[in-house]
C-alpha cells in the first residue's frame, strides 16, 4: 500500500503516514475491468463457435465437429500413404500435402511446397521400400488437427533403417485434411 508522508505540527520531526485513498479506488477500478475483460472473453469464444448458416439459423460448429471422424479419416490418409511409399510413388506422396505445406526431415531445412515430391522421390531412392505410421493421438478442431504418432522406414531384407515420432498438422482443404505441417525425428543413435 502507498503512503502519503504528514509532518505533525505538534513534535518536530514526528511523520504520520495516512493510506491514500486513491490507491483503494485503483485496485476498485482495475479489479472491475479485469473482470469486465474476462467476461468479454469468454463471450467472444463463445459467440466465434457460433455461425450463421445460409437460412440464418445458428449452428454450433464445436458440437457439429466429431474428432473421431477426423482421426479415421486421417488413418485411412495415413494407409494410403504407406502404400504410395510402397509403390515409390513420390508425386501421389506429394499430394497429400497442401500447396503451402512444410516437410522438415531431421538433419535438413524445411522443404516446401514443390520441392516435397523431390525429397520423397529422395529418401525412395535412398533405399526406404517401406513407411509404417502409428498414429498415437489427434487433438484439435474443424480448423486445425494435430497428429502425433511413431514411424518406421523399413529398407531391403525388411531391415529398419529409421524409427522415431512424428508431429503431422493438418489443415482442411477440398472437404477433406491436407498435411500443413510435417516434422519427424528419429529415436535411434547418430550414425557414426
Amino acid at each position: 500500500m502507498t503512503y502519503i508522508k504528514i509532518e505533525s505540527t505538534d513534535r518536530i520531526g514526528y511523520i504520520k503516514r495516512i493510506p491514500l485513498v486513491q490507491n483503494i479506488y485503483m485496485k476498485k477500478y482495475c479489479s472491475l475491468l479485469l473482470m469486465a475483460g474476462g467476461i468479454l472473453f469468454i463471450t467472444s469464444c463463445e459467440n466465434a463457435a457460433t455461425e450463421k448458416t445460409g437460412d440464418g439459423a445458428s449452428s454450433d460448429t464445436t458440437a457439429a465437429f466429431d474428432l473421431s471422424k477426423a482421426r479415421e479419416w486421417i488413418e485411412s490418409d495415413n494407409a494410403k500413404f504407406m502404400e504410395e511409399v510402397k509403390k515409390g510413388d513420390s508425386n501421389a506422396l506429394a499430394a497429400h500435402y497442401s500447396p503451402d505445406a512444410w516437410l522438415m526431415f531431421s538433419n535438413s531445412e524445411p522443404i516446401k511446397s514443390s520441392g516435397i515430391a523431390s525429397a520423397w522421390g529422395g529418401a525412395i531412392r535412398s533405399g526406404m521400400k517401406e513407411l509404417k505410421v502409428t498414429t498415437a493421438d489427434v487433438i484439435g478442431s474443424a480448423d486445425v488437427l494435430a497428429e502425433t504418432g511413431m514411424y518406421e522406414v523399413i529398407g531391403e531384407g525388411n531391415k529398419t533403417l529409421d524409427k522415431g515420432k512424428y508431429v503431422v498438422i493438418w489443415k482442411p482443404e477440398n472437404g477433406g485434411w491436407k498435411i500443413y505441417r510435417d516434422i519427424g525425428n528419429s529415436n535411434m543413435p547418430p550414425r557414426k
